[in-house]
């Protein structure tokens, strides 16, 4: 928690540092925290009756509501927390067209959205990681450039919008997308204190709080203001804070050695490094200065894969600095060789001198000779089953991109990327009866035929209830992938199961890209387990996966009825979302009753069978139930974008072969 508030400090300070992104588990006081931030800022001085709150000293030259010369009436108010909800809309988040004016006085006017209203203030939005995708991608491009543009029905418009971004987010109902996370300038990770003392000081004051709000208020009144004072300083101490060379030699060594893409990460670094000097009543930027800044603006850019886990290395991060300290940097013209004979090819034939090498976290280190050691692995047998019948996990092979499995026909749900469906922020494709949102032009020319009739003389237009049109839209929608894995022995192979989870990880992979949920049931032995109820977190499907062991008995009947279960529950939760059956398996079925009597539950379900039968000899079991079900049968080794997947790739790598 303290990382918390010192993240909301540091960009208090320097909302140049591009806003907090707070990710969390449940009931941790993500939001309480952030709205109280608000308090701690001071007021700002506006031009009376602007609407994009102008600073009187310095108007915004393009301002919708100006030209303003300078000497207008200024008020001053307290800065602004504006909350951008979950189901909000392009035109409420960046403004759009005055459709009342347009349509009763004929003249273009503006609509403000909620990014003027942000303007020098907070813009808090909860839950981000369940804002559709173009929205976060409009608040971030205003946020990054501090101005909105807006270019929609006729209207152009350009206005300042300069807030200090924060978001909050729970894990646990899905990640965002890496190119998003990386437009956050920090990142924090809160959970709750599992100290009993701290818990019964929480507990005890929301207590007090609720007994009486304006003694609580009171009481802490005096700390509040220091803060806010404090705050105030280190804005106007900011501009006096020095970044001297070795600092920012420090800065962009980490971030070149932490792998991090492009070179936002060293600015944001920089900045917030900038922002603690002046936070803590310093005029330079220290080692502590860049070690804090580092650890809250680098870990989130170091995911590239939605299961990489965000994080830093603390001693490698102290490695780096200390190796950096004070030194100077090479001179330009000189190429970054070690000191040794140039024509001694060294013993990798690349050089002498120093061959140590940074090593990101988790891999392999080089040899001496240059060559990447293996780490030694026990040796195990090929399907060496445990005396239950059982094998321990074997690990899944590399994802790939899969083929792209859709569900029939139209649907309404959530957004996302996956089937086709009528969403409020696809392409315009036709208008209707109707004010859910109002297509102009539909609506102009529902109108126009019936202007004499109705006694139009003025230049306002005479719009009666029936000539309201509502936009079409076709987009894409999130669907519910439940993915239905044989673990049994039927399966236990050890080559076959390390396909069927690279290919079960590459479809989550692609889930996620697609804003779906996901679900995992597998079945093995006597029963089906559902081993990730529906979430939009593939983090944990992939954890389950893992983890997942194989051997036994193969339940087919007990896996479709646990499934027909799952997705009956979900419909009542969510029936605007469809879903998708994903069921790999090579059809074999040693246990439980005939699958033929459960497939009736499953009757209008989108299905895709994965038949991972193998051998020179198959059955066709998978294939006739993908028929039975009525969905697509596609084999293991076909599942790839490019048709090459899983037990062929493994067969297409080269042999060893011996002496």
């Amino acid at each position: 928690m303290e990382d918390l508030k010192l993240a909301l400090i540091v960009n208090a300070v320097s909302p140049a540092v591009g806003g907090v992104l707070v990710r969390g588990e449940k009931g941790t006081a993500k939001s309480t925290i952030v709205r109280a931030l608000a308090d701690l800022l001071p007021g700002v001085r506006v031009v009376a009756g602007c609407r994009f709150s102008c600073d009187p000293r310095d108007p915004d030259p393009a301002c919708p509501d100006g030209p303003h010369a300078g000497g207008e009436d200024a008020v001053e108010r307290p800065a602004r927390l504006v909350e951008l909800p979950v189901g909000a809309s392009e035109d409420r988040l960046t403004g759009s067209l005055d459709i009342e004016r347009a349509l009763t006085e004929g003249v273009k006017a503006f609509e403000p959205g909620l990014l003027a209203a942000a303007h020098r203030g907070v813009l808090y939005v909860d839950e981000v990681n369940l804002l559709h995708d173009h929205l976060v991608d409009l608040l971030l491009d205003a946020a990054a450039m501090g101005e909105s543009h807006v270019e929609r029905e006729g209207v152009s418009v350009r206005h300042a919008a300069r807030f200090l971004l924060v978001g909050t987010m729970n894990p646990e109902e899905g990640e965002l997308r890496p190119q998003l996370l990386d437009r956050f300038g920090l990142t924090v990770e809160v959970a709750a204190t599992r100290d009993p003392a701290e818990r019964a000081e929480v507990v005890r004051r929301r207590l007090r709080f609720e007994e009486d709000p304006r003694g609580f208020a009171a009481r802490w009144a005096v700390a509040e203001a220091e803060l806010a004072a404090r705050i105030q300083a280190a804005q106007a101490r900011l501009a006096e804070v020095e970044l001297t060379d070795a600092a920012l030699r420090q800065i962009t060594a980490v971030c070149a050695e932490f792998e991090v893409d492009g070179l936002r990460a060293d600015l944001v670094t920089a900045r917030a490094a900038m922002a603690l000097a002046a936070w803590n009543r310093r005029t330079g930027v220290t080692d502590d200065d860049v070690r804090t800044a580092a650890r809250l603006a680098l870990p989130h850019r170091r995911r590239r894969d939605p299961f990489d886990a965000p994080g830093l290395d603390a001693d490698r991060l102290d490695e780096i600095l200390e190796r950096h300290r004070e030194e100077e940097p090479p001179p330009p013209a000189e190429p970054e060789w070690p000191e040794d004979d140039p024509d001694d090819p060294g013993p990798d034939g690349g050089g002498g001198g120093d061959q140590r090498r940074v090593v990101p976290d988790g891999a392999v280190p080089p040899s001496p000779n240059g060559q990447t050691a293996q780490p030694e692995q026990p040796e195990r047998p090929e399907s060496g089953a445990s005396p239950a019948g059982e094998q321990e996990a074997v690990p899944a092979d590399d994802a790939y991109k899969p083929r792209l499995f859709t569900v029939p026909g139209l649907g309404q749900g959530a957004p996302g990327r996956r089937s086709k469906a009528r969403s409020p922020h696809g392409r315009v494709s036709g208008s209707r009866p109707g004010d859910g949102g109002v297509h102009l032009s539909a609506t102009l020319r529902a109108a126009a035929p019936h202007q004499r009739s109705r006694g139009r003389t003025g230049p306002g237009l005479l719009i009666a209830p029936g000539d309201l049109r509502e936009p079409v839209r076709d987009g894409r929608e999130g669907n519910l992938v439940l993915f239905v894995v044989d673990a049994s022995g039927s399966m236990a192979a050890r080559r076959r199961m390390r396909a069927v989870k690279g290919a079960v990880l590459s479809l989550l992979r692609d889930a996620y890209q697609r804003r779906d949920k996901v679900g995992l049931v597998t079945f093995r032995g006597r029963d089906a387990e559902l081993a990730l109820p529906p979430t939009s977190s593939v983090e944990a499907g992939a954890r389950r996966l893992e983890r997942l062991p194989t051997g036994g008995r193969t339940p087919l009947a007990a896996g479709l009825l646990r499934a027909a279960e799952v997705l009956r529950v979900e419909r009542l939760r969510d029936p605007a979302r469809r879903p998708l059956l994903v069921l790999v398996t090579d059809g074999r079925a040693t246990h439980g009753p005939d699958p033929a009597a459960v497939l009736p539950l499953l009757s209008g379900v989108a299905a895709v069978v994965v038949d991972c039968e193998g051998g020179p000899v198959r059955l066709g079991l998978a294939a006739a139930l993908g028929a039975r079900l009525g969905g697509e049968v596609v084999r293991l080794d076909e599942l790839a974008a490019d048709g090459l997947a899983g037990v062929v790739r493994e067969a297409r790598k080269p042999v060893k072969r011996s002496a």
